[in-house]
């Protein structure tokens, strides 16, 4: 008996330079259709690349839209090769049937290292310096140059990379304070805050490391610009939409903050011919990096085979553990098995009729596994590979409700 996709005919499309770890990764799982490619590309070049495609990698620039995964509701999964996954629209992948995975903690350390670099920088403007001296001028001056040591850091968003960040700034002699909407336990001396005011006005630097969400939106505009120290530092290498640029411009021009760090912008050029504008530019006690906060060799090449690994199980096996918008089933080694795996919509009657037909056709079923996440329900059963299993999987993509269901055979 044969399975329902052979890997050779299983395409693999890895964007935007994704690590050859995860190359490596495919390869050593037998699969061996890979196409790399080093740029994003447009709504009408990405529709026409996945025509043929099951498995599609991406990192931050490719924009899988509504439209997008309509066209292609074929795929089997899409791997975020990078933290954020809000280049894909979630809800629709999920009601298509595909679960969506990315690397949350992989590139945890290298944005950590670039923000604690970049207060450095800032405390001792060496900004200001290097610029000077690009345009001849030798300024050599003490005046507003510090140690972070003693200093107050002020960390907006304490989950991994804020934490980490958290016992770094520590070991550099600051005092660590958080805010987060969440219920955090502090790491090493750091103190816990009720407020994003009261964070605003104790804080030296000011370090965000939020999602972006409604909630999150322009969380720093001009009135919380305003609570801010004279002469703070702050650095935002989350999302984007975070920071109001417009405001925060205006803050720098006033001189109310000493400078800021950016990594991240509301609109970022989608090639590298794209020139890229922002009311930053200029300012020379502004440090402005190209999305670049996970981008060493290091955390590329551990996200490469952290999200390859996870397409690759649930390509294999129908593990979804740790997927973003889809219900985590974590399955066992399918052993000698036959497993169908059943995407449907949450709705009542359907798991009965998904047993129904696994009793009509007299299959001795061996494991069964269900997970629901909102209106999405998945469902896991492994038989003992008798009976015709065609038939069954055909009578599975009948039953009313269903959205998407394929068959796994044993592993050799």
């Amino acid at each position: 008996m044969q399975a329902t996709l052979h890997k050779d005919k299983i395409k693999v499309l890895l964007l935007e330079g994704v690590d050859p770890s995860a190359k490596d990764i495919f390869t050593q799982a037998g699969y061996n259709n890979i196409v790399l490619a080093k740029e994003a590309l447009s709504d009408e070049a990405l529709i026409e690349a996945l025509r043929d495609t099951k498995i599609l990698g991406i990192r931050s620039r490719s924009q899988v839209s509504q439209a997008v995964i309509e066209a292609c509701a074929h795929l089997l999964a899409i791997g975020c090769f990078c933290i954020g996954t809000n280049q894909v629209d979630l809800d629709s992948a999920k009601g298509q049937g595909i679960p969506v995975f990315n690397a949350p903690y992989a590139n945890t350390r290298s944005v950590a290292e670039l923000v604690l670099g970049e207060m450095i920088l800032l405390a001792r403007k060496i900004p200001q310096k290097n610029a000077l001296l690009h345009r001849g001028v030798w300024k050599k001056t003490v005046a507003g140059s510090h140690e972070l040591r003693g200093k107050k850091l002020g960390i907006i968003g304490y989950g991994h990379i804020g934490s980490q960040l958290s016992i770094l700034a520590e070991h550099m002699g600051m005092q660590v304070f958080y805010h987060d909407i969440a219920h955090c336990l502090p790491l090493g001396n750091a103190k816990s805050l009720k407020s994003k005011q009261e964070l605003l006005e104790t804080a030296d630097v000011v370090s965000l490391h939020v999602p972006e969400n409604k909630q999150t939106h322009h969380l720093i505009d001009s009135k919380a610009l305003s609570m801010m120290k004279k002469d703070a530092i702050l650095i935002n290498a989350s999302r984007g939409h975070v920071v109001d640029i417009d405001a925060l411009a205006e803050a720098l021009k006033d001189g109310h903050i000493s400078g800021a760090a950016i990594d991240v912008f509301p609109k970022e050029p989608k090639t590298a011919d794209e020139a890229f504008q922002s009311p930053l530019k200029g300012f020379d006690n502004v440090i402005l990096t190209p999305h670049i906060g996970g981008s060493t060799r290091e955390a590329q090449h551990n996200i490469g085979i952290e999200v390859a690994t996870k397409l690759v199980h649930y390509s294999d096996n129908g593990t979804t553990q740790m997927a973003v918008n889809f219900p985590m089933v974590n399955l066992p080694h399918l052993d000698k098995m036959l497993r169908f795996l059943h995407v449907h919509h949450n709705q009542p009657g359907v798991l009965a009729a998904i047993n129904e037909v696994f009793t009509e056709n007299g299959a001795n079923i061996t494991g069964q596994y269900l997970q629901t996440e909102g209106d999405i329900g998945y469902v896991v059963m492994d038989i003992e590979p008798k009976g015709d299993a065609k038939t069954l999987l055909h009578n599975l993509k009948n039953i009313p409700g269903t959205i998407r269901s394929r068959m796994l055979n044993p592993l050799p």
